[in-house]
């Protein structure tokens, strides 16, 4: 709906006359505005509360004076309380010239008109311009995307923002306590359990699923066919690229993506170090960019989609889905990546979502304007999250276990860390406890050299610790180590040169090829593979290099 037209719209109980003013209104009306009409006023009060939910601009009432059940004065009376700044125009006969004139200060009506008004274009026209004039004079366009009403410190709330900025989805958040407009639609859709989704066209969600939400605002959540040449599972860079070459190469691909494009990378704020980007950028910019190139050479993408098991028979690939769909390829190419280990402290679990965050720095930015937050990690993320953050907060503290960043972080980075005047490092420190209960309010900093713990307060902490595969649904089907990485290539050659167990083939496993024939790995969930994007990027491409390889062998593609 973004971009829609104002609308007009037009009530009369009379058919013959409510058409003929909808002729009228079009043939003057119809290139700015959208002609709406209604034949009562209950009628057109729905329309006005639907209206108003999407968050459409209502222009212009133009109101038959005597109806059934309600009134014209009745009617506007009634919608000016949704849109106080419509212009209101009634309809009349001779004999209604007193109660048009006493509407003028009972319902604050623009102007009436006598019936009939013909020709609109001296009697008519020139009324209605003069009062759309006033109106597009203070004008301001509405957001007109999707809004989602609920509590600051809700993690429900925070899965629902979450999703929608990351799949690069334009929305609004409204603050149940704060923001009349969250009142507002709240009284018009009806206390529905939080959060609430209001969606483009008006209507609502109450605390959706993110497969509902991906459903209502677009996304494709379903295959289109049941077999492909190949299956990508995981679309951050080096899934991305996987999906990129295949497609190109004219491999029916599809991909598959648990929550939003983009993976790690995705939520970074800043990519300085990628090669052909001098003054860098965001991970939400990468990832548009190449979801965009996949969608182009035909890759068939479906968020959010997890693939819950995988199993191998004549030579297919069998990925079975969490709606309760298989699919099949050939050749399937794994690029889950990593996750950020979760902080295992007390108040963890309690305050997930409600002030702790795992990543998240882009989307909860704006929420910890003047105020201290704390980021835990010595990584690039973390460096990157911390000065993304210091840009609203009033501080960042950055909590490393170790001594000291140069490790673990770029030196760039490094260097922009201190020269931020709001952002400090606590080297030898983390976190021992959070504190609060239906929101973070402080934590509890264990110092190592000290050997002391210190709370202070807190209106937020980021995690950017550790990385931990997601592979939990591999397990037992392809070899993984004892943290879950996937073995491929040369690892499952280390015994004498024997092949992996199971495997059925003559020839080795090739570089990026699992235990399993037809099945590869890229990207961050490899075992010793390099954790940047350009690399991850690289075994994408590299992957797709793999898998034409197999199937030409294979008979296939």
């Amino acid at each position: 709906m973004t971009g829609a037209k104002p609308v007009i719209v037009a009530v009369d109980d009379d058919a013959s006359v409510l058409a003929a003013v909808a002729r009228d209104l079009r043939r003057r009306y119809a290139g700015d505005y959208e002609i709406a009409r209604a034949a009562s006023g209950g009628e057109a009060l729905a329309a006005i509360e639907q209206l108003k939910l999407a968050g459409r601009a209502l222009a212009l009432m133009v109101v038959d004076q005597r109806m059934p059940e309600m009134t014209g004065v009745e009617l506007i009376k009634r919608a000016i309380a949704i849109y106080p700044e419509v212009k209101r125009v009634l309809l009349t006969a001779y004999a209604d010239t007193d109660a048009a004139i006493s509407a003028i200060n009972e319902a604050r009506i623009d102007h009436y008109l006598m019936k009939p008004w013909h020709p609109p274009e001296e009697r008519l026209y020139p009324v209605l311009d003069d009062v759309l004039d006033d109106w597009r004079a203070t004008y301001q366009p509405t957001f007109e995307g999707v809004r989602i009403i609920g509590h600051r410190w809700s993690a429900d709330g925070h899965r629902l923002r979450d999703f929608l900025a990351r799949n690069l989805i334009p929305y609004r958040w409204l603050d149940v306590e704060t923001d009349p407009e969250a009142t507002e639609l709240r009284s018009i859709a009806g206390e529905l359990p939080l959060p609430m989704v209001v969606l483009s066209d008006g209507s609502t969600l109450s605390a959706p699923s993110l497969t509902e939400l991906g459903e209502k605002v677009g996304l494709h959540t379903s295959p289109v066919s049941k077999t492909y040449d190949l299956i990508v599972v995981g679309t951050g860079p080096a899934g991305l690229a996987s999906a990129v070459y295949g497609a190109s190469e004219g491999l029916r691909t599809l991909l598959l993506e648990r929550e939003a494009p983009g993976g790690q990378a995705g939520t970074s704020s800043s990519i300085e170090n990628y090669l052909g980007f001098p003054v860098g950028l965001s991970g939400a910019d990468l990832t548009r960019r190449a979801v965009a190139q996949a969608r182009r050479f035909g890759a068939e993408i479906l968020t959010p989609m997890e693939a819950v098991k995988v199993e191998s028979a004549d030579g297919y690939h069998l990925v079975s889905l969490s709606n309760g769909e298989t699919v099949a390829s050939q050749a399937l190419i794994i690029a889950t990546g990593v996750s950020y280990r979760l902080l295992e402290v007390p108040g963890a679990d309690r305050l997930a979502g409600a002030g702790l965050y795992y990543g998240a720095a882009i989307t909860e930015a704006l929420g910890v304007k003047d105020q201290d937050v704390f980021v835990v990690g010595a990584g690039n993320s973390a460096g990157q999250a911390a000065l993304y953050l210091a840009r609203y907060a009033q501080s960042v503290t950055m909590l490393v276990r170790g001594q000291s960043l140069a490790d673990s972080m770029s030196r760039y980075l490094i260097e922009r860390i201190e020269q931020t005047p709001n952002l400090s490092v606590r080297t030898g420190a983390a976190i021992a406890e959070l504190h609060g209960n239906d929101r973070l309010e402080a934590v509890s900093i264990a110092d190592a050299v000290s050997n002391t713990i210190e709370r202070v307060a807190a209106s937020a902490v980021f995690v950017f610790i550790g990385a931990a595969p997601r592979t939990d649904w591999l397990t037992g089907k392809v070899q993984l180590d004892a943290k879950g990485f996937i073995l491929s290539g040369p690892d499952l050659m280390r015994e004498a040169g024997r092949k992996p167990d199971g495997w059925t083939l003559a020839r080795e496993p090739f570089w990026l090829e699992t235990s399993v024939p037809g099945i590869f790995v890229a990207g961050d969930v490899r075992l010793q593979s390099t954790k940047r994007v350009a690399s991850a990027v690289g075994e994408g491409a590299m992957a797709v290099a793999f898998v034409h390889q197999h199937l030409k062998a294979a008979g296939g593609s």
